[in-house]
């Protein structure tokens, strides 16, 4: 007998229980060291034991002194109604001073009656505290049975089961031969002997209600005989009515349910009806429909709340999914497999150099600006006949992400190091990816031949950031290297195949293939294509796979040098046709023997992330609005962006969303890999945005729609350029700084009237100069009076543009005419300077 669910209760439940917030319960919860995330929260017996305790005294002691601040009140107001007025400034009458007497009676016996009180009111409240303490301790016992009778009653349940065991080890007993029989015979038969009601009405309704019954009788006893009836699930009204043991056999199941289920696929998987299933969200304030999704955490309190023990399903996770797949596989055997070697380091330390001298070919001369912008995979076989996969990743700090990738499917990193530029800041990255993916790690120190190396200074650089190569007594291996010349590239490679022998690697060849997305692009003749990583079993053509969203049928299969292949091993880098979009990069790639199962779950995740995305997207509401209008509107810069292969865009989108501050913003409303086309440049137009064009071209369509709707696009081949011309745009949308420049200081000395300008100030400039449509402060005895600008500067009665220091001037000064001889007006000016995003 499985145990029963100890029923817990939720924090609101409790804050309801004490009347008092549910913030409080969770600061305390927090204080003390416990897990709280929200008011939904369920708490344990033992913490629910220390809340009670906690916040059980606080409310008694808030009580009272709301009690005692209500005495307070009312022994004021006591006092001031009975203060004197004045009785005494005349000589009283014998009536008067017994009417007195008799007040300052009724005025003691009020006191005492009210201290009277108070003292019950305490005593009141000492049994009141008294009593919750002895409830908490009766909750405490009572807890404490009822785990004793827990255990008493598993323990009978242990011995049912063993009688059970031998009852059904005993010979089962000989079926009963039943024979047909007349009901209406039955009914005769019972109804002998009984005292039958008068009237033929009444004789009726209990021949039919007798009738009734026997039928009844009839049909249990032919169900419990071995007639199978259907059995359907309880309504949760009727499981809260099972007896305890029934109750715990019935509801403690496991459920698999996943994230945005509805409420309809919620209750067809618990067997209830989809009005339990709403009522019981509506028990927890959350207002549903039939066909509304919920998230996770809500799931898996309506499942709980049912009596079920939820378990997370695989379709959403793909380390799930190839465990499942690997329970049903037979133990085959592993075989040897190339390593995987990722090549790291900074922006142009030699990274590409190295993969062209090991392949014979020229890969640099395909890059746009000499750097890489995107992972490479090659297969190298070298002259000893062994073969290694080199993953070539970018050095420039856009390509984060992708560096991060590439270090989790290696085996080894391979970290290029300049001996003329030492260590660097993706130096430093690629150090930390490869510690944090616990791979192995060989130093090349590349352009060793240049005049201006320094190797040691590399392996000095080195050491301080946690690398000690062997020369300076350390485990990781070091080779000095030109990767222009070809020096030192044969010892390196052997010092990979050493590596790799001591790591053992192996694989499971006859198995269905399983690996990693490495890099994906759209193909104006291929349609989408994708490289991918191999790293367990054989892919062949006609395979039904699932990557991420999307399932697909591989149509061919090329190696990274074009030619095509039937078959793709463990280790081996592929290009695969036949995906139905581009997946995204890093995805897991998983062939299918059930063609249904892998759609089924490709189709599902498309809705669970397009709910996720709609949910993402957040609604403006009129608070919003209002606040936008307080604090200032932050200025959005709309952009499109349209790249050539996934990794590429992804590292773009990272950079242009890194830039966004409090004022400014990039707003990304698309990305998509591939050509930009006539529904990019009909979004853009919508939206107000700019098209960023990454290593990829309009259309014939889009580019007469460019022109007619006057969109503007940008075209890059280098990561950088885009990043900076951005940022430069970002900088124009930018407020920029008001910086006030003081010009000079006058002091009133007289004012007068002038016809068409007003009341003017004769002054004096004490001060450097006054200039006419600059700012002003008019001080009084070192107070501000009044800021505005100067409407008005003459000299005489000739208007003039400037008066210097030494001379008499009249200023007028805009809505400002009270001036008092003394008065200092400070002259000044205010310039704007551009801001930048630094």
């Amino acid at each position: 007998m499985t145990d029963q669910v100890t029923k817990k209760r939720r924090i609101f439940q409790i804050a309801k229980e004490l009347n008092i917030s549910h913030t409080e319960i969770i600061e305390f919860l927090k204080r003390e060291g416990f897990e709280a995330s929200s008011h939904m929260s369920p708490v344990e017996q033992p913490v629910y034991e220390r809340i009670l305790g906690e916040f059980a005294k606080e409310r008694v002691i808030i009580e009272r002194h709301r009690k005692e601040q209500a005495r307070n009140i009312a022994t004021a107001r006591l006092r001031e109604t009975a203060a004197p007025k004045n009785r005494f400034d005349r000589i009283l009458s014998l009536d008067e001073q017994r009417s007195i007497e008799k007040e300052e009676q009724d005025k003691a016996r009020l006191a005492r009656e009210a201290a009277e009180l108070r003292s019950q009111e305490e005593e009141r409240d000492r049994k009141k505290e008294e009593e919750l303490k002895q409830l908490a301790l009766e909750e405490l016992k009572k807890s404490q049975q009822e785990e004793q009778a827990k255990r008493r009653e598993r323990a009978r349940a242990a011995v049912t089961d063993v009688k059970g065991a031998a009852r059904s080890a005993e010979p089962p007993p000989t079926k009963t031969k039943l024979k047909r029989v007349d009901m209406r015979a039955i009914a005769s038969k019972v109804d002998q002997g009984r005292r039958k009601p008068v009237g033929r009405k009444a004789a009726g309704k209990v021949d039919e209600a007798k009738a009734r019954t026997v039928d009844q009788t009839l049909r249990q006893t032919l169900a419990s005989m071995g007639a199978k009836e259907r059995r359907r699930r309880p309504s949760r009204k009727e499981r809260e009515e099972l007896p305890e043991t029934e109750a715990s056999e019935d509801t403690h199941q496991r459920l698999k349910i996943h994230d945005f289920m509805s409420v309809a696929e919620l209750a067809s998987a618990m067997k209830v009806s989809a009005m339990e299933v709403i009522s019981a969200c509506m028990k927890l304030g959350i207002m549903v429909s039939i066909n509304q999704r919920l998230d996770m955490p809500t799931l898996t309190i309506v499942a709980e709340d049912f009596g079920f023990d939820v378990d997370e399903d695989s379709i959403l996770s793909d380390m799930l999914i190839l465990e499942e797949m690997a329970a049903k596989e037979t133990e085959a055997e592993s075989v040897r497999r190339p390593p995987v070697v990722t090549v790291m380091g900074h922006v142009d330390h030699g990274k590409t150099t190295l993969l062209d001298n090991v392949r014979s070919s020229n890969v640099v001369a395909g890059e746009s600006g000499g750097i890489t912008q995107h992972i490479g995979a090659y297969e190298v076989t070298l002259s000893s006949g062994e073969h290694i996969t080199f993953l070539d990743t970018p050095g420039h700090a856009a390509f984060t992400a992708m560096r991060a990738r590439g270090a989790q499917i290696t085996d080894i990193v391979v970290l290029i190091v300049a001996a003329d530029d030492a260590v660097m800041p993706q130096t430093k990255e690629a150090i930390d990816h490869a510690k944090a993916a616990g791979v192995n790690l060989i130093v090349a120190i590349n352009k060793i031949d240049k005049p201006e190396a320094d190797v040691e200074r590399v392996k000095r650089e080195l050491s301080e950031h946690g690398v000690l190569v062997e020369d300076w007594g350390g485990k990781v291996q070091c080779a000095e290297i030109s990767a222009k010349s070809g020096k030192g590239i044969p010892e390196l490679m052997n010092k990979i195949l050493l590596e790799a022998e001591m790591l053992d690697l192996t694989a499971v060849k006859d198995a269905p293939a399983n690996g990693t997305v490495i890099e994906s692009r759209l193909d104006r003749g291929l349609g989408a294509v994708a490289t991918v990583l191999i790293q367990k079993g054989t892919l062949r053509r006609g395979d039904t796979f699932l990557s991420g969203n999307h399932s697909g049928r591989v149509r061919a299969l090329q190696n990274e040098r074009g030619m095509a292949v039937n078959e793709a091993y463990p280790s081996d880098p592929i290009l695969i046709q036949g995906f139905a979009a581009v997946p995204q990069a890093g995805d897991r790639f998983i062939v299918f023997e059930d063609d249904k199962e892998a759609k089924r779950i490709g189709v599902e995740r498309a809705r669970i992330r397009q709910e996720m995305d709609r949910r993402e997207k957040s609604v403006l509401t009129l608070d919003d609005i209002s606040k936008e209008i307080q604090e200032g509107v932050a200025r959005q810069l709309p952009i499109l962006l349209k790249a050539d292969v996934d990794g590429s865009l992804e590292a773009l989108r990272d950079s242009l969303s890194g830039m966004s501050t409090d004022e400014v913003s990039v707003d990304v409303i698309h990305h998509a890999v591939g050509n930009v086309s006539e529904n990019d440049v009909l979004l853009a137009k919508a939206s107000s945005a700019v098209i960023i064009a990454f290593r990829v071209k309009a259309s014939t369509g889009a580019l007469e729609l460019i022109k007619t709707e006057g969109v503007e696009i940008r075209n890059y081949d280098v990561i950088y350029d885009a990043v900076d011309e951005i940022k430069l745009a970002l900088e124009g949308l930018l407020e920029p700084d008001k910086v006030e420049t003081p010009l000079g200081v006058a002091e009133v000395r007289a004012t007068f009237r002038v016809p068409k300008l007003g009341i003017i100030a004769g002054c004096y400039m004490k001060e450097g100069k006054a200039v006419r449509e600059a700012y002003l402060r008019v001080t009084r005895d070192g107070e501000l009076i009044h800021e505005g600008d100067v409407t008005s500067l003459r000299r005489f009665k000739d208007d003039v543009k400037e008066v210097q220091e030494g001379f008499e001037c009249g200023i007028g000064v805009q809505g400002f005419t009270d001036f008092q001889e003394g008065d200092l007006l400070e002259i000044y000016e205010v310039k704007e300077v551009k801001r930048t995003l630094a």
